[in-house]
């Protein structure tokens, strides 16, 4: 179809559009001539056949920056393909074909599906969709008309929680925190009933016949289905006394009390690890300060890091750079009575590491860590930025095994790229979803709760 400039319609960098075949009213589009094929906001996609026609089920939040609201689609599949995202990831999505209406005109586009959460627009108009048909003006927006935000949520209703739905606690101790509410959020959205509670405000009842859990008040909690524990360092032994009652009364814990104690004893987590063979920079550990050299030579000398056992987030971590620093920072620590680990350091990783994240046995997401000029530590908290990485067939095992040796369901598994191979820095059992969902585009916190979906459907079964 060929058609003059004076037939075409004129829109803006950014419109309103429909999609009526995919019950989609009103979606805010970008519109892109830079991207060859159109793509539009998806999650649990659901691949199935129909009358020897390939289809599939996905899920969307239709309204930019709301995660409450959700609609559930469904689309003819005619194709599947890599394309290359703007970060210059490659991502195998599937393709649909579904009438697109811009102001007066409707036609047949083709679409892929990804999850744009971190793009903010549910919708990219491409090229392909736009040929023969559209003009852009990059300086104007909606050109063929505003929707106020009231309009908008009018067509659509938030997700309430179904009957179905599992009574789900986050254990934590910060409500505001970015982690915290996406899981309440991803929870909300696959119909639970989501709750937070604050760790240091619950009590216990220790009995033989009725293990009680009570809050803040003296309220009863009681009927949960599962737990997520997002424990802080410092509230490990009472976060864990209280998910080891939770356990008692038949809950299930996303990550239970015993691994999380585990992955939180470094020493431990170290000894397990090599135990399991599984590759660790090289680790020394010692009491009396008659065995400082000794310990120094162990790790093949300076440069070398001394790590607090109780350190969290890159505190209590020193890098020395000469054997005498080291020995000088070495008893400073045990004249204080602290614990310590010292460990070879990496140096050609320049400041750099891999965070996997592992949920269910599976890598689903990670990212490269780039520590802060001046700064040796990868850390986010500590200036550090991120950004997408590639992982090798091998650095995938060593973080699924990683996290299997500990028993963790959900863990962040940090590596660092050395010459002898990868190496396991250490394993977190409470990882922040920010940083990965931001650089990955992926819903993490919806994956976290279809491994507790997973996990409790097996349970019932085995019963």
């Amino acid at each position: 179809m060929n058609t003059s400039p004076e037939q075409k319609i004129v829109i803006g960098k950014e419109e309103w559009c429909t999609l009526p075949e995919l019950g989609l009213p009103a979606v805010k589009a970008r519109a892109d001539s830079g991207a060859k094929t159109s793509a539009l906001h998806a999650f649990n996609i659901r691949p199935f056949e129909e009358n020897g026609q390939y289809y599939v089920h996905f899920d969307i939040h239709p309204v930019q920056d709301n995660r409450k609201i959700i609609q559930t689609c469904r689309g003819r599949v005619v194709d599947r393909r890599d394309i290359k995202s703007s970060s210059g990831e490659k991502e195998r999505r599937f393709v649909i074909q579904t009438p697109l209406t811009l102001g007066d005109e409707t036609w047949d586009i083709e679409v892929t599906l990804t999850n744009r959460d971190s793009m903010g627009y549910r919708m990219l108009i491409g090229r392909e969709a736009m040929k023969d048909r559209v003009l852009i003006d990059p300086d104007a927006s909606f050109c063929l008309g505003k929707l106020p935000e009231e309009e908008v949520q009018k067509h659509y209703q938030p997700t309430s929680p179904s009957k179905e739905g599992l009574n789900i606690l986050v254990l934590a101790s910060n409500p505001d925190l970015y982690s915290n509410k996406r899981i309440i959020e991803a929870g909300e959205e696959r119909g639970h009933r989501m709750r937070f509670v604050n760790i240091s405000q619950c009590y216990i009842n220790i009995s033989a016949s009725n293990p009680e859990i009570h809050y803040r008040g003296g309220e009863l909690l009681e009927g949960i289905d599962a737990v997520i524990p997002r424990i802080k360092p410092v509230m490990t032994f009472y976060g864990c006394s209280v998910l080891r009652q939770f356990e008692s009364t038949g809950a299930f814990c996303l990550n239970d009390s015993v691994s999380i104690s585990r992955s939180r004893d470094k020493l431990r987590s170290l000894q397990m690890l090599s135990g399991k063979r599984i590759p660790m920079p090289t680790t020394g550990f010692a009491n009396s300060p008659i065995d400082t050299k000794e310990l120094i030579r162990m790790v093949d000398g300076a440069p070398l890091v001394v790590k607090l056992l109780e350190g969290t987030q890159g505190r209590g971590v020193v890098l020395a750079e000469t054997n005498k620093a080291a020995e000088s920072v070495i008893n400073a620590f045990k004249s204080l009575n602290a614990n310590i680990l010292v460990q070879e350091f990496i140096k050609e990783a320049q400041g750099r590491d891999i965070r996997c994240f592992v949920v269910d046995g599976k890598v689903i997401g990670s990212i490269q860590r780039q520590a802060a000029a001046g700064e040796f530590r990868a850390n986010l908290h500590l200036g550090g930025t991120a950004s997408a990485v590639k992982i090798t067939a091998e650095e995938r095992k060593i973080a699924i095994n990683a996290a299997k040796v500990m028993g963790l369901k959900v863990a962040g598994v940090d590596l660092i790229r050395s010459k002898d191979g990868p190496k396991v820095l250490e394993i977190n059992s409470s990882p922040g979803l920010e940083g990965v969902e931001d650089v990955t585009g992926k819903n993490i916190a919806g994956m976290m709760i279809e491994c507790i979906e997973k996990s409790i459907r097996s349970s019932k079964r085995l019963k």
